[in-house]
């Protein structure tokens, strides 16, 4: 059996190949998988649960501001006195001739302090934070829809090479199987190839399995529930491009613009205007008020003006004030905090992505061109006779670890580039 078969599965590190199966699969299929692409991967993620979640959060939290943006309410009394028990109310009508003080009044609280303002520019700043929490979900959930999509990329391209092998390794026991009948192989020989086949179509029910559980995955971060015949990514890896090495004032600019930072910093400022309007509390809100009062008798036209103030001593409101003072310097430090982390996540997504571009290149031009090359000169040598079949299993076992690496290491520079992509866009798209 030649090795020319698995040749063909090395053009996983170069052009995309299509979808192999062989005939007797597909008479199996129930029905054909559907294609689907990355751009299709990410806008579905941009709508999934979590992500429509997070936009909820954020209406809800603009719906507060609506709630903050009022002055209390005013209040309408109404109200029956000077109700004379010993001597009684007289006759006639309740409302012209009973002896009854009856009273409308309307009373309305004075708020100091610019507290309406404060508060509602405490209900702005949280509804910002929940609006770059949503655009920080939506990236993280296109991240891992992006990884998904190239984790079943790579196990359809497992599949493929796998299924290459399992075909030439069935070929060599059948040729060896012929050649034991003929007397020119032993029955060790001829059972060793046999036992190469069977190892390869275990790792063909292995690959299956693994394509099938990258299908589910990917449901799960697009929250689309797969086809019947299941998905197939569409698509191949990306171009393994030279990056240059980001500047710390580089890094420290895209810090400062990604959607967490700017969540976190929005509620920096929201509990200072919370710390503001604690304070405010100091300054005494009084109500007041006028009604109009309907006494028979009397007159029927009097006029009441009241004015209240509520008696607050100095140090009523310091546990309210020494409350918001730590909810700010807790902000403050979860700002930190999240600087800290973004600024490393960063550091080491580039740094990811350079390791991974090196690794690719000396796979595509070193590693894998050396191991063909030993695998097609094991071939030929074994079929000349001058090469043991020991030899020649190892050869071909060479091949197979350095195509399935291979096909790791473009996963990960995928996974590392497209991560990046999606960190620096974000980092440049404000809620």
């Amino acid at each position: 059996m030649s090795i020319r078969h698995l040749f063909l599965t090395a053009a996983l590190m170069g052009t995309a190949t299509p979808w192999m199966a062989t005939a007797a699969h597909a008479a199996d299929t129930l029905a054909a998988p559907s294609a689907v692409r990355l751009e299709q991967v990410l806008q579905a993620a941009r709508q999934n649960p979590d992500v429509t979640a997070a936009q909820r959060a954020a209406d809800a939290a603009r719906a507060d501001v609506l709630a903050a943006d009022r002055a209390p309410a005013p209040t309408l009394s109404a109200g029956v006195s000077s109700i004379d028990l010993q001597n009684g109310v007289g006759g006639g009508s309740f409302w012209t001739k009973k002896r009854l003080d009856k009273s409308l009044g309307l009373d309305w609280t004075w708020e100091r302090g610019n507290k309406r303002a404060l508060r509602t520019e405490v209900a702005e700043r949280s509804a910002r934070a929940a609006q770059a929490d949503g655009t920080d979900m939506t990236v993280i959930q296109q991240i891992g829809a992006q990884n998904a999509f190239y984790d079943l990329l790579a196990a359809q391209r497992r599949l493929q090479t796998v299924q290459g092998i399992a075909q030439s390794a069935q070929q060599l026991a059948d040729t060896a199987g012929r050649r034991f009948k003929a007397g020119d192989l032993s029955a060790q020989e001829a059972a060793r190839t046999r036992i190469e086949a069977e190892r390869a179509r275990a790792d063909v029910h292995s690959a299956q399995l693994e394509q099938q559980q990258a299908t589910q995955a990917l449901s799960i971060w697009t929250g689309q529930k797969p086809p019947v015949g299941g998905w197939t990514a569409e698509g191949d890896w990306p171009a393994n491009n030279a990056l240059a090495a980001g500047t710390e004032a580089t890094i420290d600019a895209l810090v400062e613009q990604r959607p967490d930072v700017l969540a976190a910093r929005e509620r920096v400022a929201a509990a200072q205007a919370a710390l503001q309007a604690a304070q405010a509390l100091r300054s005494t809100d009084p109500s007041i008020g006028a009604s109009f009062d309907h006494y028979p008798g009397t007159s029927t036209r009097l006029l009441a003006l009241r004015i209240s103030v509520p008696l607050a001593g100095s140090q009523r409101f310091d546990g309210e004030i020494g409350r918001a003072l730590a909810q700010e310097q807790q902000s403050q430090d979860l700002l930190q905090k999240t600087r800290l982390q973004a600024h490393s996540e960063l550091m080491a997504l580039m740094q990811g992505w350079q390791a991974s571009a090196g690794r690719v290149k000396i796979y595509e031009e070193l590693i894998v061109p050396q191991a063909t090359q030993v695998a097609a000169q094991a071939e030929l040598a074994y079929s000349k006779g001058g090469l043991t079949l020991t030899d020649l299993l190892d050869a071909r076992r060479t091949l197979k670890s350095t195509q399935l690496e291979a096909l790791a290491v473009r996963s990960e520079h995928a996974k590392a580039l497209g991560t990046w992509q999606l960190r620096s866009a974000s980092d440049t798209t404000k809620p």
